[in-house]
């Protein structure tokens, strides 16, 4: 039976792991990022794949580093027929690319050679696209770069978030594996070079990429609030401090102003002049608050018209 090392450290990658061992594949080990400390109280919390692993019953390693060579030399060690990457989180060194006879394959949150790199789902709606897909594909050393077995296209509905599409790609993902993986275990899978002429990036989401610029149309900062939603979260300043946008959505007013001026309270919703248009706030979190609707916030501090998000 064909031996398999499961790489892999969010949500997105758990069903891919449960796939597997229900299908009755050989996966000897789970390779998953270390515990971080998560919230305000910064408790240690184990990732989504090792939570699915040790539900599985399944060994888990957690590497700080790959490239260090003591805990590279772990995983040659386990001999791999084949690795399954998805999502993991580091980059594999050339030695573990090289070593199993089937080599290394990724599951990829994009259409590749569309959207090499960390955060696919996150700038395909940033970038206002409607379709979006997986690719599973060779793994060589170069980000992204290799030979495609299969995809599967998505769409991306104009209310889709990020969390919402990262939930539906993590199910075509998990489906495309599943059809794909008996091809590349008996060798009879398609190796499709990618047009490099065609090669897109999204790197993964910088602070700059978080902040709204108001002159930008209204379409734009709606894809980005969403594209942002539920993490890291858009932003914006309000009487000098940081206002987090959860959500908001295309809207119009008998108002105008200058981009970013707030317009109007209506519907429970904050109207802001954007570059082309208005946009309706409708869920925030103030600096040191917790996340709220702008109902709730409109009964706090008082938001006039007039007012500037900068």
């Amino acid at each position: 039976m064909t031996k398999i090392v499961f790489m892999g450290t969010p949500a997105f990658s758990a069903p891919i792991l449960r796939m597997l061992v229900e299908e009755g594949y050989e996966v000897i080990s789970v390779v998953t990022q270390p515990d971080r400390p998560v919230g305000r109280k910064k408790v240690m919390t184990p990732t989504p794949v090792k939570e699915e692993a040790i539900r599985l019953g399944l060994p888990v390693y957690q590497p700080e580093k790959l490239k260090n060579p003591e805990e590279l030399q772990v995983v040659l060690d386990m001999a791999p027929d084949l690795v399954i990457t998805a999502a993991f989180g580091q980059i594999l060194p050339s030695a573990l690319l090289e070593a199993p006879k089937l080599g290394a394959i990724n599951v990829h949150a994009s259409l590749l050679p569309a959207y090499r790199g960390g955060a696919p789902i996150h700038q395909a709606i940033i970038d206002g696209q409607t379709e979006t897909g997986v690719t599973i594909m060779y793994m060589v050393d170069r980000l992204d770069a290799g030979d495609i077995i299969s995809q599967v296209t998505v769409p991306i509905q104009k209310q889709d978030h990020t969390g919402i599409l990262f939930d539906k790609l993590s199910e075509a993902g998990t489906e495309l594996l599943k059809a794909t993986l008996p091809s590349i275990i008996d060798g009879t899978n398609e190796r499709i070079p990618q047009n490099e002429e065609q090669v897109t990036y999204a790197r993964n989401i910088s602070r700059e990429q978080e902040r709204i610029d108001w002159s930008k149309s209204t379409l734009e900062i709606y894809n980005q609030v969403r594209g942002l939603h539920p993490w890291p979260v858009a932003y914006t300043s309000y009487n000098e401090a940081n206002l987090k946008i959860w959500w908001a959505e295309e809207a119009s007013s008998h108002k105008t102003g200058k981009p970013g001026e707030v317009l109007e309270m209506a519907d429970d919703t904050i109207l802001v002049q954007t570059g082309n248009g208005v946009l309706a706030i409708k869920e925030l979190q103030p600096a040191g608050k917790k996340r709220m609707l702008a109902k709730d916030y409109l009964k706090g501090p008082k938001i006039q018209a007039g007012d500037l998000f900068e």
